[in-house]
């Protein structure tokens, strides 16, 4: 027989419901209830609230309401408060009722002003802490990348410092003051001829054949274990990540408390300055060399490389592949090299010249002081085995930013840089989390495997000895506890 839905008729009181029973038991929402400690927060910005005024939202609301903004990608903060009241999970893990009052969604941004960035990091600091503690951390290897993030301002808002003078409007003067702000707070990115008024932190820049935009850049800190994310920084789009090699090993070393031994990256960060740090900390760069890879690139297309001059450590001269000798001229104190050249009359006869040089001065070749140190690290750097953890890289690397786009984190979700980097701790923490309860789940899994099999094997037994009853009701009862 066909039921008909009767007229709803809301009831007054409601009696036996609560919302811990209309979630489920194997909610994410729950699980990380139960795996992190939100409470830290009272202490971390304790500082930044008064002793008198009004009550505000508790500190531990307003970091779980930052987490639900990012775990489920909301759009907005207003769409995240809206929303609120329709979701019974919401509502539990945040610790409200059905009843409950909920905040206005100004309460987030006037959080993050109060706050500022170092609250945010040190929950990011504390999940690598508990990952380090769960055994989820090596620590002795490193895989380090960096990857771009659109700002949150449009390219039309792009002005050129350098011209100025032709915006002859009546927002000139305005806009003018705006720059001179800008630049007394020294947050300029690096290519300050072209930036944004409304987001003048990030920069422009351009990737591959693709057009410029207004772009930050994101560095990040692998641990291959399980792909825990051990440090991370945001900078303008234009820095160069091979800058932030020295940052990024000394982040992981405060955040896990572990000696690297080896460092994955790709050859942007193959530097000089890299190759030689990473020497005296004792640590293996598997890093291809920038050198050897822009080689036969650009101008030097066609141009003997400095590989075919023979060095003649006795005599302290090179050789030119036409047999002419190069002798030392000067020494760069700055950049540590001497610089070796032939006579300019010499090159200007030589009959090699279009294959060695373009310069009107004479090809000259340089040495750098610590040679036989760099020589010794770009060939580790070539080996089986840093062949290997370089193409591992590229997948574990690219795998990591891969699953921070369901967290939203191509597109920044605000203006200014230390908003961007409060975005990106929240969402590193975020995937960390994820990587502490998938962990749980597998040793849980585990443990009920091996309880089952302890079972199965007291039943196989024919003995029916009161002593073995006993232990398989034990046995049964200790794994209904844990499952």
């Amino acid at each position: 027989m066909m039921g008909r839905q009767p007229k709803l008729q809301h009831k007054l009181f409601l009696t036996g419901f609560t919302l811990e029973k209309r979630i489920r038991k194997d909610h994410i929402l729950r699980k990380i209830h139960h795996t992190i400690d939100f409470e830290f927060i009272y202490q971390e910005v304790a500082h930044t609230y008064g002793l008198k005024g009004n009550v505000s939202v508790p500190p531990p609301v307003i970091l779980k309401l930052m987490l639900l903004l990012v775990l489920y990608n909301v759009r907005s903060e207003r769409e995240l408060m809206d929303t609120i009241p329709e979701r019974l999970d919401w509502l539990w893990f945040l610790g409200y009722e059905l009843d409950s009052e909920i905040p206005h969604h100004s309460v987030l941004s006037k959080a993050r002003a109060r706050w500022g960035v170092n609250a945010f990091k040190r929950f990011f600091e504390r999940i690598v802490e508990q990952c380090v503690e769960a055994g989820l951390v090596d620590g002795s290897k490193l895989f380090i990348d960096a990857s771009l993030i659109d700002a949150n301002a449009s390219n039309n808002s792009v002005i050129d410092t350098h011209s100025l003078k032709r915006y002859l409007n009546k927002g000139y003067r305005r806009l003018e003051e705006r720059l001179d702000e800008i630049e007394a707070t020294k947050t300029t990115p690096a290519n300050c001829r072209h930036l944004s008024p409304t987001d003048p932190d990030a920069s422009v820049t351009r990737q591959g054949s693709g057009k410029s935009k207004l772009r930050y850049k994101t560095h990040r800190a692998v641990d291959p274990k399980r792909e825990v994310i051990t440090a991370t920084a945001v900078t303008p789009g234009s820095v160069n990540e091979g800058d932030l090699l020295t940052q990024m090993l000394d982040a992981h070393h405060a955040h896990t408390k572990r000696n690297v031994y080896t460092v994955v990256a790709d050859s942007r960060y193959g530097t000089i300055e890299n190759y030689l740090n990473c020497s005296d900390r004792g640590i293996a760069a598997h890093i291809p060399s920038l050198e050897e890879t822009q080689r036969g690139s650009g101008r030097k297309r066609g141009i003997f490389s400095t590989g075919e001059f023979t060095y003649h450590p006795d005599t302290d001269t090179f050789t030119c592949p036409a047999g002419h000798t190069l002798r030392r001229r000067s020494y760069y104190k700055s950049r540590h090299h001497y610089e070796y050249k032939a006579p300019p009359e010499i090159c200007a006869s030589c009959e090699l010249r279009d294959q060695c040089t373009r310069s009107k001065a004479g090809r000259s070749v340089k040495r750098h002081v610590r040679h036989d140190e760099l020589t010794r690290m770009r060939t580790r750097a070539t080996s089986r085995k840093a062949k290997r953890d370089i193409k591992t890289r590229q997948h574990l690397s690219e795998r990591s930013f891969a699953q921070s786009t369901r967290y939203g984190y191509k597109r920044a979700r605000w203006r200014r840089r230390w908003r961007v980097e409060i975005q990106d701790f929240l969402i590193c923490a975020t995937q960390n989390i994820m990587v502490l309860i998938k962990e749980s789940k597998e040793r849980i899994s585990k443990s009920n495997a091996q309880v089952g099999q302890a079972i199965r094997t007291l039943g196989a037994t024919g003995d029916h000895h009161p002593f073995i009853s006993v232990i398989r009701r034990l046995f049964r009862q200790f794994a209904m506890a844990v499952i």
